[in-house]
């Protein structure tokens, strides 16, 4: 079996949580039973933010509860959805009069447990859902199919529409904000090694040396098709110009750009990244106006990276810029 630091694998979320907590008691509270998290001083007066799905993606969604994102997160286990009970009880937490917007990633089992929870709070609470559905590799002319699978434009969402709520906008505006943020998205990713979740003693896929997996998701999910590996430049120009085509940059415009990490992939590979998406997005005379890299949504140890890139407004960069305080994200 392949080494993890885990003592039982079927406990990796709960105590993951707790030593969460114990590292940022000040921002963040683990409740057991149901299991959720939850800001530590609850925000009074405005609509809450609630997010969530299975572990193994951290530091989303847990690690940006904090001050202009999410007022709760509620995880599953480890690439599986939470139950319609916790995501109830974690709205009841910190719901505070004014609604909740309920920010979900287009998953069949996120789908319908939010949903549910939706439907057992609407007789209680006022409540909204914005689908997330970026991730242009499962782009599907299939009407009946499930769609585009939500990945990293994830985090525009919840930080453009948790800027909105800490200046107390209502619960309709927040929720068509957030539906424009994922209608400017998309994202795109690649990856040189696949997860291997804990318990588990192989990658959920193989690749031979030289080969890159093109479109992978964030479950250990093949791409569209596998390739040959690339420079950073060609690696960055082949997931940067389908995102583009695909949110109508143009020449003068500019973006929002996040360059994620998939959980094994090293600073140094992101920056130089970045520097390459500088790079080709100068060449074709659209502006970098705002971008972040790191690990923000991950595939447990999944080496690659994905590029998000949200069409920038006015309204975006002025709400992106606004103050935030998670244990992940902070300016």
């Amino acid at each position: 079996m392949i080494g993890h630091v885990v003592n039982r694998p079927e406990d990796v979320v709960r105590e993951a949580l707790e030593g969460l907590q114990i590292l940022h008691p000040e921002m963040l509270s683990y409740h057991r039973d149901p299991l959720f998290v939850t800001r530590t001083v609850v925000a009074r007066d405005k609509v809450v933010l609630v997010s969530g799905g299975g572990a193994g993606h951290e530091p989303l969604h847990a690690e940006f509860v904090g001050s202009g994102m999410l007022d709760a997160a509620v995880p599953g286990s480890v690439f599986a959805s939470p139950t319609a009970f916790q995501i109830r009880a974690a709205v009841n937490a910190v719901e505070t009069g004014r609604g909740a917007l309920l920010i979900v990633k287009n998953y069949t089992g996120d789908k319908l447990n939010f949903s549910i929870a939706a439907e057992l709070l609407g007789t209680e609470r006022q409540v909204e859902i914005v689908m997330v559905d970026d991730d242009l590799a499962t782009t599907t002319a299939d009407e009946g199919g499930p769609g585009r699978r939500g990945t990293a434009a994830v985090i525009a969402v919840e930080k453009i529409c948790g800027a909105a709520a800490e200046r107390h906008w209502a619960l309709s505006e927040i929720a068509d904000l957030g539906r424009r943020v994922v209608a400017a998205s998309a994202t795109l990713g690649a990856a040189f090694r696949s997860c291997t979740a804990p318990g588990q003693d192989r990658p959920s896929f193989e690749l031979a040396p030289g080969e890159m997996e093109f479109g992978i998701g964030i479950h250990g999910e093949r791409g569209r098709e596998t390739r040959p590996t690339v420079p950073a430049a060609e690696l960055v120009a082949q997931l940067s110009e389908p995102i583009l085509d695909a949110v109508g940059v143009e020449r003068g415009d500019g973006v929002i750009a996040i360059v994620n990490g998939l959980g094994a992939t090293h600073g140094l590979e992101l920056s130089i990244a970045t520097a390459e998406l500088k790079s080709f997005l100068g060449d074709a005379g659209i502006g970098l106006d705002r971008v972040i890299a790191g690990s923000f949504v991950t595939a447990l140890d999944m080496h690659g990276l994905s590029i998000t890139l949200l069409r920038s407004t006015e309204e975006f960069l002025d709400l992106w810029d606004a103050t935030v305080r998670t244990p992940a994200l902070a300016w």
